[in-house]
């Protein structure tokens, strides 16, 4: 399979402030948030981030989809570098994360319909398309009405839609479960394989270890901002359960045993 996704030697590194530097009780200026992180993706495979809450994973994903920029290091998404190329990067993925938020005043046709004009997409295959996932994800009763007057659930729908509005071949979730219910994460998960199934590259981040055992081809752990495995779901786990295995490696990578 062709490799889409190919990370080199991403750093980044973030100022403490003095409030920061007082909580933490250090007086390092500079907190490295993501050291020197290689690795890659295949066309039509499901790769997740897997590490704790602060590992890095946040940061990386904004990398690649060209909301921050690396101190060093580079990455090409399906033939665009993210240093030289970022509109070009941003035609070629779909990119969903908590952080980014819907307008609320307005609705989900009118957003899905907004998104769509933005990149250029044809107006009757942007309605055929819409037309389809609002009902997957059972959005269309819900089109009219206002981002603030949705369900948690239903706005996080509503993003998913949005994001993938213009197809695109590489999909970048931050953390796609989080906060939903379980019938909802149940939808988004089924949609991401089935996204898989259609040749799709998908990138996930997750501290969810049931998510990666269900969805992910291939796993990388992250932890402190470094890569300390990746490889096969299968040969990550070494036989024993993911979450077993993690924390070894996590216990190896932090040298305390947890």
């Amino acid at each position: 399979m062709a490799e889409i996704i190919t990370v080199t030697g991403l750093n980044k590194s973030f100022k403490r402030s003095a409030k920061q530097q007082k909580l933490e009780k250090t007086k390092q200026r500079l907190v490295q948030a993501v050291s020197d992180l290689s690795f890659s993706a295949q066309q039509g495979e499901i790769f997740g981030l897997l590490g704790p809450n602060g590992a890095g994973k946040t940061t990386t994903l904004r990398m690649l989809a060209t909301l921050i920029k690396p101190d060093s290091g580079e990455a090409v998404l399906d033939g665009a570098a993210i240093s030289s190329q970022p509109a070009l990067v941003r035609t070629k993925i779909g990119f969903l994360t908590s952080e980014l938020k819907l307008e609320e005043f307005f609705t989900p046709n009118y957003l899905y319909d907004f998104f769509a004009s933005l990149h250029g997409v044809d107006p009757a295959l942007r309605d055929r398309r819409k037309s389809y996932i609002f009902e997957k994800f059972g959005i269309r009763d819900f089109a009219e009405v206002k981002i603030a007057n949705l369900s948690t659930g239903m706005k996080q729908k509503a993003s998913l839609a949005i994001s993938l509005v213009h197809d695109p071949e590489i999909i970048i979730f931050d953390e796609p479960t989080n906060g939903l219910d379980v019938i909802t994460a149940k939808v988004v998960t089924d949609y991401l394989v089935d996204l898989r199934r259609q040749g799709k590259t998908i990138l996930v981040s997750t501290h969810i270890f049931s998510l990666v055992e269900k969805i992910c081809d291939r796993v990388g752990i992250i932890i402190n901002g470094k890569m300390t495995a990746c490889d096969t779901l299968d040969n990550i786990r070494a036989g024993q359960s993911l979450e077993d295995r993690f924390f070894d490696i996590y216990s190896e990578a932090v040298g305390a045993v947890i």
